[in-house]
């Protein structure tokens, strides 16, 4: 199954601090060799970023600006993972330009967590409605920027199998200064 959902492109262009679930060497594996058989179709797949910390995950919060305390608070709040993490389905995010990803199949841990977060973070700048508890869409990021008349070519490409594994680490992401480091 592939799911269509829009969101604005300046949801997308603000949001330059995160905090992230990654995954297990296994599951971070099998998702790179989906990044290179997109880019091996001629599409741009995630494997075309080249920053050291560019990695699969699952994005449980954004916004614009979180403070230190906020950071002091998240470090205090949250502990490393024990979530097994299943993709499921492909779905198709964007505007005129897209976004293929794998979803995340949502579990009772998962949803929890991605709460504890939110609830963490709620006093942060520039938190879109997309990412609060409810209206979040868990997924991994196969491909971004993908043309209209590309995506099919795209999802052909990755595989229809599901793809288990667990989380295994949450990490910060400071999209401005470029930096990441591990929270739990």
């Amino acid at each position: 199954m592939i799911a269509l959902v829009g969101f604005t492109r300046q949801s997308l262009l603000t949001m330059v601090q995160s905090v992230e679930l990654l995954l297990d060497d296994r599951l971070d594996a099998a998702v790179r060799r989906e990044w290179r058989q997109v880019s091996g179709t001629g599409i741009r797949g995630q494997d075309a970023v080249r920053q050291v910390s560019n990695r699969p995950h699952i994005t449980l919060a954004v916004a614009q600006h979180i403070d230190p305390e906020t950071d002091l608070e998240l470090q205090r709040g949250l502990l490393a993972p024990a979530l097994q993490v299943t993709l499921g389905g492909l779905v198709v995010f964007g505007g005129h330009r897209k976004t293929l990803a794998h979803l995340v199949v949502p579990t009772a841990g998962l949803l929890s967590l991605q709460r504890t977060v939110f609830r963490l973070m709620r006093h942060s700048e520039g938190i879109p409605a997309h990412t609060h508890p409810g209206d979040w869409t868990p997924h991994v990021t196969l491909a971004r920027r993908v043309l209209p008349e590309q995506i099919g070519t795209a999802i052909c490409a990755v595989s229809a199998t599901h793809l288990t594994g667990h989380a295994v680490s949450i990490r910060r992401w400071d999209g401005e200064a470029k930096r990441e480091w591990l929270i739990a």
